[in-house]
């Protein structure tokens, strides 16, 4: 009984840890210039350094919600970034951040707070692009 009051607790902290790195929007920038911005933009439009060698033009992502009848697809996103939605540039696919984001925090086979972590970034992320959405 002891050990499973102790794995709740730990299990609790972890992702209660997870959530609120998860809903840190600021984060999600920091990500999005590490990752995205060199293709998108540094404001989302497209219009990143590596705009004019793509073959596929990067996708304005300050227009996602006006594009969805006005409403940010904030699943869609998610799985477009975590790579479940495949999604083409430079002529194959988009890069697949949710391994990149995985593999970075990996540290055993049944690690789950890197999983946790993964998920956190992904999610920082898509709410970052919310963010940036033009009215």
């Amino acid at each position: 009984m002891k050990g499973k009051a102790i794995f709740t607790a730990l299990a609790m902290t972890v992702l209660g840890a997870g959530a609120a790195w998860a809903q840190d929007a600021e984060l999600g920038k920091g990500l999005y210039m590490d990752y995205c911005a060199t293709c998108h933009g540094d404001q989302g439009k497209g219009d990143g350094d590596m705009s004019g060698v793509m073959t596929i033009p990067a996708s304005n992502l300050t227009l996602l919600a006006k594009n969805n009848g006005g409403t940010f697809p904030m699943l869609n996103v998610i799985h477009v970034i975590d790579g479940r939605t495949g999604v083409r540039a430079h002529g194959g696919a988009m890069p697949v951040f949710g391994r990149v984001f995985s593999d970075s925090a990996m540290r055993g086979p049944e690690d789950y707070q890197s999983v946790v972590e993964a998920r956190g970034r992904i999610l920082s992320l898509a709410m970052y692009l919310e963010s940036i959405q033009q009215q």
